[in-house]
């Protein structure tokens, strides 16, 4: 198997072409490493037949042997770890450790989520009747993915859909379509053809999924601005549909703690994967007693991290992703800069090749300030000073969004009380970013519909089914 060229879609099990073809740039380089398929309806409809075909005999396996195929999954996924570890930092920018937190995590879902099973209640069992809800697949799956974790966030719509009973399709993202290519090539032998196909292609491909009426759900995990037109897309035939979008996530940093202790894991709350993470701490929020000794900690750590081409040793942060959002973030700094924002560090985007944007943190802006308001989506950090802990949380929940949070204190149900009035899916307390197959992950407000992984996710990709049994006597 070549992971360095001969990119294919895999539908009903083998692999298949397109007549357009789109490239794929390495964002550091901006050089074009890859030609992939460009689907169209023709390869769409493919797949679609294709899953019908496979939804049958998928469905009706015993659950215990979809589980075994699940964790097979994840055990290929390993053999071939290093491969796509170094495949991910092509297409995608991030470094080593990023890649391999991302494809550790996808493995360690695929052992979890095998483990899991659809519940059934019983309502009543009675000498009159019994009344039991099974949950029962949809049928043919969509999952169009995001290109700042293409791997990890198609596996965790890839499994449960299987798990459930589901056939599916992904759509990866243009930008970074290369690794789930992979992915489906090297799933060719383990699954059921039809089970799983993978289609590349632009927006176009996406809207086609969204209209389509033989795809019965919809998971899709993007911008707020996408999510919503996906919902109305999906609304003329009543898709199930999952939205995981945007977040502008609240720190929240209480008076009490130290601030050279927590500078390095804050800093990497904000700046992990060069910010590009739906709930990357985007706003945070320091107490005024501390406001100058976290301020200056964050950045002399800040200094120490290297940024640059993540196939190089020694690197921390890689480029941002694409050109698209390159341009937003240079927008972004722009207007903070003509507003007269001050930085205490970065600020700049330097000339030269790779959409390398350093480090900027700012100081005290305006709750009001684009770069307060808005999700940056890169590496721009805004500080913002409070007093009043009525007051932060307040600020805080002062967003359309409503991902995640957190909160850091030395005590820690000082924390909790804080957490619980924050008005988004998760709030971690003294860490960020520790997520388990095990525990929801949903957005309130703009930052999304349904839930992620956990028995609750496993549901998403379901149909409730009640059965009313009435018991009639036997007649001697």
């Amino acid at each position: 198997m070549n992971f360095d060229s001969d990119y294919t879609m895999t539908i009903g099990g083998v692999a298949v072409s397109a007549n357009k073809t789109a490239a794929v740039l390495n964002p550091a380089t901006e050089e074009i490493i890859a030609q992939v398929p460009s689907a169209g309806r023709e390869e769409l409809d493919a797949a679609v037949v294709a899953a019908r075909a496979a939804f049958p005999g998928w469905s009706n396996r015993p659950p215990a042997e979809r589980q075994a195929l699940v964790a097979a999954i994840g055990e290929r996924l390993e053999q071939h770890k290093e491969e796509l570890m170094r495949l991910l930092t092509r297409e995608q920018g991030k470094p080593r450790s990023g890649a391999e937190w991302e494809l550790t995590g996808a493995i360690i879902w695929c052992r979890e989520i095998a483990k899991q099973e659809l519940p059934v209640h019983i309502a009543e069992d009675s000498a009159e009747r019994t009344v039991e809800t099974r949950h029962v697949p949809i049928g043919v799956v969509g999952a169009i993915t995001p290109w700042n974790y293409p791997i990890l966030l198609a596996i965790w719509k890839v499994l449960p859909a299987l798990l459930a009973g589901n056939t599916i399709i992904v759509k990866p993202s243009p930008y970074t379509p290369l690794a789930t290519l992979k992915i489906g090539e090297m799933m060719r032998d383990v699954l059921p053809p039809g089970v799983l196909n993978v289609v590349s292609g632009g927006n176009e491909l996406g809207q086609l999924m969204t209209n389509h009426p033989d795809i019965g759900k919809i998971s899709f995990t993007g911008s707020t601005q996408t999510g919503k037109r996906i919902m109305e897309s999906a609304a003329g035939t009543l898709k199930r549909i999952t939205l995981e979008l945007g977040g502008n996530d609240a720190a929240i940093v209480l008076p009490d703690v130290d601030p050279k202790v927590v500078a390095k894991e804050i800093f990497w709350a904000a700046f992990q994967n060069s910010a590009q993470l739906c709930v990357a701490a985007k706003r945070l929020f320091v107490h005024a007693d501390i406001y100058d000794a976290l301020s200056h900690e964050l950045v002399e750590y800040a200094k120490t991290v290297k940024l640059g081409d993540g196939s190089e040793q020694g690197v921390d942060l890689g480029p941002i992703q694409n050109k698209m959002q390159f341009e937003k973030v240079k927008d972004l700094l722009a207007d903070a800069r003509d507003k007269g924002l001050k930085f205490l560090l970065g600020g700049d985007v330097p000339e030269g090749k790779g959409y390398f944007v350093p480090v900027a943190i700012v100081d005290n802006p305006p709750d009001d300030a684009r770069v307060v308001v808005e999700e940056a989506f890169g590496p721009v950090l805004p500080l913002l000073k409070f007093s009043d802990l009525d007051d932060v949380v307040v600020r805080a929940n002062d967003t359309i969004y409503g991902l995640g949070g957190s909160v850091w204190s030395a005590d820690p149900s000082a924390a909790r009380k804080i957490a619980e009035r924050l008005e988004c899916g998760t709030i971690w307390i003294n860490e960020i970013h520790a997520f388990s197959p095990h525990a929801t992950f949903s957005g309130h407000k703009q930052s999304g519909i349904g839930v992620e992984n956990a028995i609750q996710g496993l549901l998403e990709f379901t149909n409730a089914q009640t059965i009313v049994t009435k018991k009639i006597a036997t007649v001697a």
